[in-house]
C-alpha cells in the first residue's frame, strides 16, 4: 500500500525511530494480549490486521448493526469537542472507513489537511474508496501506519483523533506518547473508544450481547463469528475510564477528563498537549 501524504510524510520520519525500535527489542520476548488469549508481543498486530482484513468490506454495515446507529452519535459528539476549524490540520489514526475523517474534511476546508491513517490496508483502501466514491478527495490524504511509531514531524496537528482503535494497539503507551510528539502545542487529543458500563444491570445485559449475539451477528453479515468474539473480548480487555485517563496524563496530556456516553458502553477521553 502505497500513501498520498504531503508535507508531514517527507518531514522528520526519522523522529524518534531509534526509541521505538530499542522499545521494540525490548518486548521482543514478552507476551501481551490478544482478547483473552496472550500471545508474543510482536505477533498481536499481525493478528489484529487479520481481523480487520476479514471484516474490511462489511465493516460499516456491522457498525450500523451492532450499535443500532448509534455509533454516529458517539462520532458526532467527539467531532462536537474538537474544536477543529478552518485551516486545521488532523491526524485520524484507525480512521477506518472514514467517518470522522469526513467531517473534519468538511470543518477544515480547503485550506486545512485531514490525514487518515490506519495500520491495516483492507480498511485504508475501503476508506479511501468510500471516500473518493464521495467526492471527498480535495484534503484527505492516506497513510498506512502504526500508531505506536507515527512518521510526522513533532507539533504538525492541531487535532488528533482514534475511534475504536486504541485497544488494538499492542502498546498504548508508546502509542500515546507518539500522539503526543506530534501534537502542536495546546493541540488536543480525542481518544473514542468502548469503556467500561457504569451500571451493573446494564453491564450485564452489556456482556450478554457481547458474547452471545455479537458474534451471530458477525457469523451472519461476514461469516467470521471469531472476528467478533475478539472484538467483544478486546474491549473487555481495554482499560477503564480512570486507568485511560491516567495513561494519557502520564503521556505528557493535560486537562484529561473524559465524558461517558450510552451509560458508559463508550467514552471520549481527551488530553491537551502543554
Amino acid at each position: 500500500m502505497t500513501d498520498s501524504r504531503p508535507a508531514a510524510a517527507n518531514a522528520n520520519k526519522d523522529s524518534g525511530e531509534r526509541s521505538s525500535q530499542q522499545t521494540s527489542q525490548q518486548n521482543s520476548q514478552q507476551t501481551t494480549h490478544f482478547g483473552y488469549r496472550e500471545v508474543a508481543t510482536e505477533e498481536k498486530a499481525s493478528l489484529v490486521g487479520e481481523v480487520f482484513t476479514s471484516v474490511a468490506n462489511r465493516y460499516d454495515v456491522m457498525n450500523d448493526l451492532m450499535s443500532a446507529g448509534i455509533h454516529r452519535l458517539w462520532k458526532r459528539f467527539t467531532i462536537e469537542i474538537s474544536a477543529v476549524r478552518a485551516g486545521h490540520k488532523v491526524l485520524d489514526l484507525a480512521g477506518g472507513t472514514g467517518d470522522l475523517a469526513a467531517k473534519f474534511s468538511q470543518l477544515v476546508g480547503p485550506e486545512g489537511e485531514v490525514i487518515l491513517s490506519d495500520i491495516n490496508a483492507a480498511m485504508l483502501s475501503t476508506g479511501r474508496d468510500r471516500q473518493t466514491d464521495d467526492g471527498n478527495c480535495g484534503n484527505i490524504h492516506y497513510v498506512q501506519g502504526d500508531a505506536q511509531y507515527l512518521p510526522f514531524p513533532d507539533n504538525y496537528f492541531d487535532c488528533i483523533t482514534i475511534g475504536f482503535g486504541l485497544r488494538n494497539v499492542t502498546d498504548k503507551n508508546l502509542a500515546l506518547r507518539a500522539m503526543n510528539r506530534v501534537l502542536k502545542p495546546g493541540g488536543r487529543l480525542l481518544v473514542l473508544e468502548f469503556s467500561k458500563p457504569t451500571n451493573p444491570l446494564l453491564s450485564q445485559i452489556y456482556d450478554t450481547y457481547s458474547f452471545k449475539i455479537l458474534p451471530k451477528i458477525g457469523k451472519l453479515v461476514t461469516q467470521d463469528e471469531d472476528s467478533y468474539r475478539y472484538l467483544a473480548e478486546s474491549i473487555r480487555m481495554h482499560p477503564d475510564q480512570e486507568t485511560l485517563k491516567a495513561m494519557l496524563e502520564d503521556a505528557g496530556f493535560a486537562n484529561c477528563e473524559y465524558h461517558n456516553m450510552t451509560g458508559g458502553i463508550v467514552a471520549v477521553h481527551k488530553g491537551i498537549k502543554l
